[in-house]
């Protein structure tokens, strides 16, 4: 039985209805649908990136994809939404995470370093620079850092500690906000990790 105010499977099946009808189209335009609240589907996108479905993996990554498609952020709360119901879920972290990187040669151009490439976890390429920028959490249990790239309006990818690793090898400093910073540089763009004069090993 389902919980109190939690919906049943047929919107599962009606997500995945409409997501493939825009699969084709190429991204579904989420970002203008302001359908009415259904409920909450019982979804949950593990810290790892991992998609639970009724607390079972769902394990057909062209599912998740789909269902990626048509995620939608609105605060601090996660819907999977069509043109005529939104669905809320359940997002432990990020929503996503970038699992591979790549680096472009660098220009020739003042100011411009290499662009960092990134692919997310549901097969997604995003250029990284001012439109989709790297934060830096901390984190107080290790005293680390947890780094997210932007992939799009309010949807972050959580980047993998191997990844995280070669961001700190290409690091540099620089001044940022009148300190000397050290962070890594895509594009035209800085992203700050720490104050250069407190670099750690991080782990």
């Amino acid at each position: 039985m389902a919980k109190e105010g939690q919906i049943g499977a047929g919107a599962f099946d009606s997500i995945t209805s409409a997501a493939q009808s825009f699969a084709s189209r190429g991204p579904a335009p989420v970002h203008l649908w302001n359908p009415p609240y259904c409920g909450e589907i019982d979804m949950r996108i593990a810290a790892d990136g991992t998609w639970f479905y009724q607390k079972t993996p769902i394990g057909r990554p062209a599912l998740v994809k789909l269902f990626a498609s048509v995620l939608k952020r609105e605060g601090d709360r996660y819907f999977l939404v069509t043109p005529v119901e939104k669905c809320g879920l359940t997002v432990e972290d990020a929503p996503f995470l970038a699992v591979e990187m790549r680096r472009d040669a660098a220009p020739d151009r003042p100011g411009y370093s290499p662009t960092l490439h990134f692919r997310t976890n549901v097969d997604d390429w995003v250029a990284c620079g001012n439109k989709h920028p790297l934060r830096f959490e901390p984190e107080p249990a290790n005293g680390g850092l947890k780094p997210y790239l932007l992939v799009r309006d309010g949807l972050w990818a959580k980047v993998t500690r191997a990844l995280f690793y070669d961001l700190v090898d290409i690091g540099e400093e620089r001044m940022a906000g009148g300190r000397r910073m050290f962070g890594v540089a895509s594009g035209d763009a800085f992203f700050a990790m720490a104050p250069a004069e407190s670099l750690r090993e991080y782990s």
